[in-house]
């Protein structure tokens, strides 16, 4: 930029900038293709990626919210959308895929409305306005149900898990079973009818070895750590269990202390010394009646030969979170100072048993009176599977637990994006101007979904689009793709294919809010790369061998 003929540096040497209608279509361009690569992974018979990462490490998932984690997105506005997929996740912890693939197709549609030269804010302020619409008609067509019914609930956890790799034949039957299950121990009754359910409750341990039927719900806990001592039992019944949270050791002086000894008796005394404070220590534990201790430090091995002595089983080092699952799950209270041990603090379970798991050693903590945390303990033939079915696991509860939070469900298949379709392009009608247009596209790119879906099932995707329309039309508000029957159905609920509403409401509001936050961008001014970083990519680009 030159003023008077002098030249005025506003932005640092090596800038990029793009502004205008170029930076829009720049943005809009890098969110669809990043939606691209997800509509093939969308519904029962999506497909799955491969990711291998910088380490060389591979993941094999068809999850959304997995692949754009490890997909080391750069364009800043695909960042934009893999944050949508992220907090999709972390909020309802399904239909991250669903979330990213609408984004891009409103991004699509807008882009085609900017062609006719309507202005960005015209765009945003329609969809803003579909958005709003959109969450009304949701809610008058959700279904109420019974949140603690587990026929409904094994519903809901098998939409969520078929879509999924493992999501077939006795294997679905059988998570699905677990899942629920899980769910309906640890849950917590609310006054208004709903239930509290915590994800942290439910502890997914995975073991390779066997196959995903061998799976099995422990309604308690499974350590995956093995008995201190040798001489201690390896199974105790009506286990009366201590959770310490301090080292069954000497403790060393915060200061640095030096001892000058001058005959050998005085070694023998210093050694008698800590034996004596660790037997004591010991002794202070089976006073209180405690047979199983778990301990979150280390245990010396002079107190794990007074344990073993007694006949106490030790576990050490456990991790705090699993120590925090022992209390709920137990009834124990954790204590760190052995001192203040009571009997009042000690947990129950009616048995506590070190098994081989695989090539492992575990230790199970079960059959508790009512326990408020409980093990998944998943079995798989490898790292990939058993890394699959835990995310599979994960999004079956987090249904669940949106369920139980708000009791109220949608067909699945496609059949809430048809119906919000009609129902916002009658709406259009009633708003006019060029926000009608805008409210239109907005009904064009929910039928993307049931469109992926038929494409997905072998079907012709406009033929199936045509005959929902048509079901919809004529008030059939559950009509979707069976898309492992491959044909169009006119009521999704009799095959069992449902959703939770909350998990439709944030598809819904992430994709609006990432498309119209995308549309609202019209100057991108890129900074240069650090000189360490260009040096790299100089050298990179001649690899020691001369230039390619």
């Amino acid at each position: 930029m030159a003023l008077y003929g002098v030249p005025v540096l506003v932005l640092k040497e090596g800038t990029q900038r793009t502004h205008g209608r170029d930076a829009l279509r720049t943005n809009i361009l890098a969110a669809r293709v990043l939606a691209e690569v997800l509509k093939t992974s969308l519904g029962p018979r999506g497909l799955d990626k491969m990711l291998v990462d910088s380490f060389g490490d591979v993941t094999v998932t068809n999850d959304g919210a997995t692949i754009v984690k490890e997909m080391e997105v750069q364009h800043p506005a695909a960042k934009l959308l893999v944050e949508t997929a992220k907090a999709q996740d972390a909020e309802v912890g399904d239909g991250t895929t669903s979330a990213v693939v609408l984004a891009g197709s409103l991004l699509e549609r807008a882009e085609t409305l900017l062609d006719q030269n309507i202005h960005p804010t015209i765009i945003i302020e329609g969809y803003k306005k579909a958005f709003r619409r959109a969450l009304d008609i949701l809610d008058e067509i959700a279904i109420k149900v019974d949140p603690s019914d587990r026929n409904t609930l094994k519903k809901l956890a098998s939409t969520s898990v078929t879509s999924k790799y493992i999501g077939s034949g006795r294997t679905l039957e059988k998570l699905t079973d677990i899942v629920v299950d899980a769910a309906l121990t640890v849950a917590e009754p609310r006054k208004d009818g709903t239930y509290l359910l915590r994800m942290d409750n439910v502890k997914i341990e995975k073991k390779k070895g066997g196959s995903l039927l061998d799976t099995q719900l422990v309604k308690g806990i499974v350590l995956d750590k093995e008995v201190v001592h040798p001489g201690m039992p390896r199974r105790v019944e009506n286990a009366k269990i201590a959770l310490i949270d301090a080292p069954l050791e000497v403790e060393k002086p915060e200061i640095t202390a030096k001892i000058n000894i001058t005959s050998p008796d005085q070694i023998r005394a210093f050694l008698e010394e800590e034996t004596r404070l660790l037997k004591e220590m010991v002794e202070k534990i089976k006073a209180v009646g405690a047979n199983v201790v778990i301990c979150q430090k280390g245990i010396d091995d002079v107190a794990q030969h007074f344990l073993a002595k007694n006949g106490i089983l030790a576990v050490r080092r456990v991790k705090r979170s699993d120590m925090e699952k022992l209390e709920r799950a137990t009834g124990a209270r954790i204590v760190s100072s052995i001192r203040d041990l009571t009997p009042d603090d000690l947990g129950y379970a009616e048995l506590v048993e070190e098994r081989k798991v695989g090539n492992d050693k575990m230790v199970f903590i079960e059959g508790c009176k009512n326990p408020k945390a409980v093990t998944i303990l998943l079995r798989g033939a490898n790292d990939m599977v058993l890394d699959e079915a835990e995310r599979s696991i994960n999004d079956a509860l987090h249904v669940l637990r949106n369920v139980m939070r708000e009791p109220k469900i949608l067909a699945g298949g496609g059949a809430p994006e048809v119906e919000l379709a009609l129902k916002l392009r009658e709406y259009a009608h009633s708003v006019g101007g060029k926000e009608q247009l805008a409210i239109e596209a907005f009904a064009e790119a929910l039928e993307e979904i049931p469109m992926i879906l038929a494409e997905t099932a072998g079907l012709d995707p406009l033929d199936a689009l045509m005959q929902l329309r048509n079901h919809h039309s004529e008030g059939k508000i559950h009509a979707g793709i069976d898309v492992l029957g491959g044909k169009v159905l006119e009521d999704m609920t009799t095959i069992n294919v449902v959703e939770p509403a909350i998990v439709k409401k944030q598809v819904i509001k992430s994709a609006t809010e990432a498309a119209t936050t995308i549309l609202k961008i019209d100057d991108v001014i890129a900074a240069s790369p650090l000189k360490k970083e260009k040096k790299e990519e100089e050298k990179g680009k001649t690899g020691g061998f001369g230039e390619f």
